[in-house]
């Protein structure tokens, strides 16, 4: 009986419209954080939710015009490809529930990576500087191709305000980046390529650049 009661609420506040607090309710999500001072950038964090809503922050001073830290915030979503390989790879570490750093001596430092998994079940995290774990090498290979990718997006943003006469050289490289298959999820800067499309304040070759790395990511405005 009062199984059935608790039911019946639950259903009425549902109607009502009042949200609901389940633990099926979390969205299973990983979250890949770099920390290398001296770098550019300095710090990243990825999010990866597995319906594909994904955020990228990152800061670092990218030049003596910008600001302390000059943070960046991004909100994308995800291929299905390679929201399953990240899954996919995450699962294969076994959700880095035990230590994946090798701790062997005489390994340069490459940053301090955090990578963690959390679902209505699992709440794990592993901190490493190199990883003899192929999931883990292939994951971390993953999200810095991807962090390279979104950090094109930074400076262009910032070029595009501050430093017009610096976005060909920059787009220049990007196109370079693409045509040998090194940069991944391009539409998650489309926005912001499009943008310099349309910028008629900027010089004719430059927004043509934007356009080529637009069509060639498949994307055609």
């Amino acid at each position: 009986m009062f199984r059935q009661k608790s039911l019946i609420v639950l259903c009425l506040l549902a109607w009502l419209g009042f949200p609901l607090l389940a633990q099926d309710a979390v969205v299973p999500t990983i979250t890949f954080t770099l920390d290398f001072p001296g770098s550019e950038p300095e710090h990243f964090a990825l999010s990866v939710h597995a319906d594909g809503r994904a955020t990228y922050d990152s800061n670092g001073k990218l030049s003596s015009l910008s600001e302390e830290g000059d943070p960046f915030h991004l909100e994308f979503i995800i291929s299905p490809a390679s929201r399953q390989r990240l899954f996919d790879l995450a699962k294969k570490s076994h959700y880095f529930d035990h230590d994946v750093d090798t701790k062997l001596p005489n390994i340069a430092f490459t940053g301090k990576k955090t990578v963690t998994y959390k679902d209505s079940k699992k709440d794990t995290e592993a901190t490493y500087n190199y990883s003899a774990n192929p999931a883990v090498q292939q994951l971390t290979a993953f999200c810095q191709q991807l962090s390279q990718t979104l950090e094109f997006g930074r400076r262009l943003q910032f070029y595009q305000r501050y430093q017009k006469l610096a976005l060909d050289e920059e787009l220049k490289r990007m196109e370079e980046m693409v045509q040998d298959n090194q940069l991944s999820e391009l539409p998650a800067i489309a926005p912001i390529l499009q943008n310099i499309a349309n910028d008629h304040s900027v010089l004719n070759m430059v927004r043509g650049r934007a356009l080529r790395i637009l069509y060639k990511a498949g994307i055609h405005p």
